[in-house]
Parts: structure tokens; sequence; C-alpha cells
């Protein structure tokens, strides 16, 4: 038996009613240097949650006379400060998401791998010590009953925490409920859906998630799914061993090893093929990767934050997304409202934009005359964030003086038109076509132009609204020489 460990050290309580599997993870912890209690039932993990403040409890999901949740939802309803981790049955998907939604910082699936249990342990005693103001171990002693958690709202880790949410610009109710939402969900290792248009700030949520958690020292890795050639996915995602495919000389790091110990982040999850959702699927759920090439699987200890600008509900729906993979990464959805229903924070967004562009530029931020920021209140900004973006480098960089001018931009109200395609004309009814391809293509070429003209020519917006991918759009719009418009200093498709 390892020596009893000293009476300063975290103090984890074990549910579980199998007893070989409970001594199991009891002389586990003990080699760790933990304090451990264990019951074999709610009715004996009851009175030592009464007596105790621990540092962390783990729990099986069916106990004899009763459900993990039923410890979850009780440890919620009192705020106490543990953080709470499910073991759930392997291939019990819905437990899993069960437990995340009920607040469970993290699930372990049976049979538990030993290194997993570990590190997750580790996390989560050490995220329940930061909630707490850190190193204050007398509350994991027997004693009295504590008084709630007194864990900050925000949920901030460190100074990157706020320094994340400081990015996020703006006062208005909706933006200061999404910061609320990213200081909760930060708190557990829950998968995080951010939704939100195109331009909106998916990513800067995604990044504030990460450095509000207790990950925030560990990695993170951004990832667009769109950009990503199908046949390379798999190497890019789980790595490669020298000689697994053409062209592979040496071995290489996929995604998921690069983010070990951190967050990883899914930009643009919609776009990714069936074939490579149903193994992103079974790595996020076994917590294990296979590099293309090698014999064995390796534990990966990652958070995914994926975002989308597409309704993957719809795209359940229509077969073009694994439901039972939409159902892993939506556990938590974090919505990021469009910049024309939070105009108030328009004053202050042009000025952060501005300080940071003149900064990055080397010039004076000029100041945005009250005439300027009318105009940009009138204009659509129908490509958020990224567009008003945009408008400022434009307006910046042509003028001349302290004061912030629009008057020489092109800012209409109405969307730009296609230099050399007019706008098609409602479908013809007229004779059968002599030329099947050619009327096929034609027909293309009109549906395309006409989503690009609608969406400004926002070629993923575009691709969104006629349900493909933005590789599939560049793809058509090529082979039917669909030429967008590019003014000067103007872009056409958002950046990647």
């Amino acid at each position: 038996m390892p020596a009893p460990a000293p009476p300063t050290s975290p103090l984890v309580l074990v549910i579980d009613d199998e007893p070989d599997l409970r001594t199991l993870y009891e002389l586990t912890l003990l080699r760790e240097g933990y304090r451990v209690e264990a019951a074999g039932t709610l009715a004996e993990a009851w009175p030592l949650l009464e007596q105790a403040r621990y540092d962390a409890v783990i729990t099986d999901m069916r106990l004899p006379d009763g459900l993990g949740l039923d410890i979850l939802h009780s440890m919620n309803t009192r705020q106490r400060p543990e953080r709470c981790i499910v073991m759930t049955a392997y291939g019990s998907a819905e437990n899993a998401v069960e437990a995340l939604k009920a607040g469970a910082f993290d699930y372990l699936t049976k049979p538990v791998d030993l290194k997993q249990f570990r590190a997750v342990v580790a996390s989560a005693i050490h995220d329940s010590q930061s909630a707490r103001g850190a190193d204050k171990p007398a509350a994991s002693q027997r004693g009295p009953r504590a008084g709630p958690s007194s864990a900050p709202e925000s949920g901030a880790a460190g100074p990157a925490g706020p320094a994340a949410l400081s990015r996020l610009v703006g006062e208005s109710e909706a933006l200061q409920s999404v910061k609320r939402r990213v200081g909760k969900v930060a708190r557990s290792m829950a998968p995080v859906l951010v939704r939100g248009e195109s331009g909106t700030g998916k990513e800067l949520v995604a990044r504030a998630v990460h450095a509000c958690s207790h990950r925030a020292d560990g990695p993170f890795v951004a990832v667009n799914c769109g950009a990503i050639p199908e046949n390379l996915l798999e190497a890019e995602f789980f790595g490669a061993k020298k000689g697994s495919y053409t062209g592979a000389v040496h071995d290489r790091e996929g995604y998921f090893h690069a983010a070990q110990g951190g967050t990883l982040f899914l930009d643009e999850i919609g776009d990714l093929p069936l074939a490579m959702q149903s193994k992103l699927l079974r790595s996020i759920q076994e917590r294990r990767i296979r590099s293309l090439g090698s014999n064995q699987e390796d534990v990966v200890d990652v958070r995914i934050v994926s975002a989308t600008h597409k309704d993957l509900a719809g795209d359940v729906q229509a077969g073009r997304f694994r439901q039972d993979l939409y159902y892993r990464l939506n556990v938590i959805e974090i919505v990021v409202p469009p910049l024309r229903e939070r105009r108030e924070d328009l004053p202050a967004l042009c000025q952060a934009l501005l300080t940071r562009i003149a900064r990055e530029s080397g010039t004076i931020t000029p100041v945005m005359s009250p005439h300027a920021l009318q105009l940009l209140q009138n204009h659509p900004l129908d490509g958020n964030v990224r567009e008003l973006e945009n408008l400022l480098h434009r307006a910046l960089a042509l003028s001349d003086g302290g004061e912030l001018h629009f008057d020489d931009l092109d800012m209409p109200s109405a969307r730009p038109t296609v230099a050399n395609v007019k706008a098609p004309a409602p479908d013809a009814q007229g004779a059968t076509p002599t030329d099947l391809q050619a009327w096929l293509d034609q027909q293309e070429r009109d549906i395309i132009t006409r989503a690009l003209i609608e969406t400004g020519f926002n070629r993923t917006a575009a691709a969104a609204r006629l349900g493909i991918n933005l590789r599939q759009m560049r793809y058509r719009m090529s082979r039917l020489a669909i030429v967008a418009p590019s003014p000067a200093g103007s872009e056409t498709d958002d950046p990647v």
C-alpha cells in the first residue's frame, strides 16, 4: 500500500459500487499523493459529502440506489465548489453528453484508461482549487460545512482570461450575455459550439473560452476545416508516420497531438466531409487517435471547441452532417450576435479597431468624426466586424489628417454587382435545349451568381446559402468562369 498522504494533500471522493474498480481507483490516486475516501452507493456518499469538502468527486453513472447525476444535481443546487467527474459505460455517448450538460467537469468511459484517469483528476483538482482562491488546502479538510463557492462568475483563470474577454469589445446586453456564457462554460471540459455569421468574431470567443479555463497555459490550436484538402484531412488531424503515404518522408504531428493539454478549435466544422466526421466522432468519444501508418493508438487530452456559420441542425436533417457528431459537439452552444444587433457597440469597437490598425501601421490613431460614425451606423455591415475592420483600414489609408472620413469611399447601401456577369433573369420557359450540358451550366451559373450578389460576393455565405461548402463553391466558380469584383483595397471572401 502507498504511504498515507499528508493532511494538506487534495482530498478525493470515489463513488463506485464495484469493489475491485473502487480499489483500483483508490490505489491509483494514493500513488499520486492524494487522500481518498470511497463509497459504494449514494446512501454511503451523502454523509461523506455533508461532513467534508473535497477537491474532486468521481462517481459512476449507475449506482445500486440511483444515478451519479443525482450527486451532480445536488452539488450544483448547493453551489458546492468541487469538480465532479462522471464515469460512463463504454459507448454510452448519450450519458456522457447528459453529464456534461448537467455540469460535470468531465467524463471517463469504462474501462478507464489509468493515464487518462490521472490526467483528468489532476485537471479537476487544479480547477477546483483555482475557483476557491487556489492553494487553500484547509478547504479540503474535514470540518464544519463550508458556504457556497466563491468562484468568480467570469471563470477567468489568471491574467489571460480578462485579457481575452477584453478583446470582445462592447457593452451591449447581447455581447455581455456572450461573455457571461464564456465564463460559465470555461470551467468544465464540455465541448462548445460557437455559432454565428461570418465575421462576428467566433474565433475570439473560442480563444476566450480557452483563456478563461484551467487549460489557459496549454496550447490553443485553431484549424479551418474548410481549408484542408480532403485527401489530407486524416493526416492533418491525427498525424502520420514516415512512409505512410507518398511524400511522407518523416513522422508528422497532427492537430490533436499539437493541442495536447489544451484546446483544439475546429473552425467551420460544417465543411468537414461525412467520412472525416465519422473519424472525428470516434476520436472525441474514445479520446484516442491512431496516426496514419501507426499500429497503436495514443491517448489525447484536448478540449474541443468548434464553430460554424451554418445551420448544423438543418444539415443534420438534410443528411450533410452526422447527428451523433452534432450532439457530441453541441453540448454547450454560444451564439455570437451579428453586428447589426449590437450597433450601440460601434463607437467602442471602431475605437479599438482603429487603435490596433494605427499601431500596426505606425501611424497616429485618428479621430472619428460624428458624420463618419453616422455613415457606419447606416451601413448594412452584413460582413459584421470583419467588414467594419476592412472599411476602417481603407479609410485610414485614404485619410489625410487627424480625422477619419468616409466621403471618399464607396459605401452604397446596395450590394455590388458583377463586372462580367449580369444578374440572371428568372428561368425562361422555352423549347427543349439542343445542348443539355451548356443549358445546365448556364442554370448553375445563374443560381451561383444570384447567390453571390445577394451575399455581397461573400463566397462563404453564398456557399452556405446554396448548401455547399467553400471548397465546392470555389471549384464551381472556377469551372463556370464566374469572377467576383475586386475593387482596390477590398476583400471578396472571408480570410482563411
